[in-house]
């Protein structure tokens, strides 16, 4: 049996949801898709931050590019309070429970950027207590913290 289905999502059109309860440290579902370097997605169009991208870092020399239908791992969407995390082996990725998650919860990970100039063009619409507005990784948001204090 699947551990996830496809549905309409709470956060961002379609999403990954939980069809039964997954257990912490259950491994869910592997992202797919073509390995490039990381000189390719730095210089095709196709990889411009402007777009929907699928891009996760391997290591130093290559990425991949997951931005394929068969992998269904590309639905799962950013959440400052997450479900679920990214481990790699090699040259594979694969979509772990961090928590214990029950059927029907949506399934998401912090795939956050860093914080730079752009943090704004990226806005979160995850809806959690933890949500900061923003598509920044967790080790950041700190910044923007700070800023909406001094407001």
């Amino acid at each position: 049996m699947k551990l996830f289905k496809i549905k309409k999502s709470n956060i961002d059109k379609n999403g990954l949801y939980a069809n039964c309860n997954i257990k912490k440290g259950t491994k869910i579902v592997e992202y797919k898709g073509k390995v490039i370097s990381v000189k390719q997605s730095e210089t095709n169009p196709k990889y411009d931050n402007g777009k929907a991208i699928y891009l996760f870092n391997i290591n130093k020399r290559y990425d991949l590019d997951g931005d394929f239908k068969f992998n269904s791992a590309r639905l799962i969407n950013h959440s400052c309070d997450p479900n679920c995390e990214v481990f790699g082996t090699g040259l594979k990725i694969w979509v772990f429970a961090m928590k214990d998650i029950k059927q029907g919860e949506e399934l998401s990970y912090d795939y956050g950027f860093n914080f730079d100039k752009d943090y704004k063009n990226y806005p979160c619409k995850c809806k959690s207590k933890k949500c900061v507005g923003y598509i920044v990784r967790e080790g950041s948001r700190w910044r923007i913290k700070k800023k909406k204090k001094l407001k």
